[in-house]
């Protein structure tokens, strides 16, 4: 091959390679903006809503918000919690549920999932977090 070619395609690669890392930035960041959005104004009060439930229902939960994410935590069990963050780390920024619960033999299981079944940010409503919440309430009152 020539030497020439060779170098105009790889330099043409390099070009491509910055062209797409410019744009997942930017869809990162919008995404990232979106995500603090809807942290704010629909996950954290449905988080201590359903604290108040639990709460009401003699079952001791409290809710956290650590920069990024809201975590529905046992106040029994700190490592018993089910919450919500965002993931840019994959092909496309995704909210991700992760629920976490103690088990004596086993120790800490931990399972997450894309909420909504791995929609844009731009796309989760309400209703996703909250069947994320209510599908996930049950496992961390197992006992072991």
């Amino acid at each position: 091959m020539d030497v020439s070619d060779l170098r105009k395609r790889i330099l043409h690669a390099l070009d491509e390679a910055r062209k797409d890392a410019a744009s997942r930035r930017a869809t990162v960041d919008a995404a990232t903006k979106e995500y603090e959005a809807f942290l704010a104004d629909v996950v954290v009060p449905l988080m201590r809503q359903s604290a108040s439930v639990l709460v009401a229902a003699g079952q001791a939960f409290i809710v956290h918000t650590p920069a990024g994410g809201a975590r529905l935590a046992s106040s029994s069990s700190p490592e018993t919690y089910l919450e919500v963050e965002f993931d840019a780390s994959g092909d496309r920024p995704v909210v991700l549920g992760r629920v976490s619960v103690t088990r004596r033999r086993q120790g800490v299981l931990v399972d997450e999932q894309p909420l909504g079944r791995g929609k844009p940010v731009s796309e989760l409503a309400e209703e996703d977090v909250a069947a994320f919440i209510v599908a996930a309430v049950p496992r961390l009152m197992r006992r072991p």
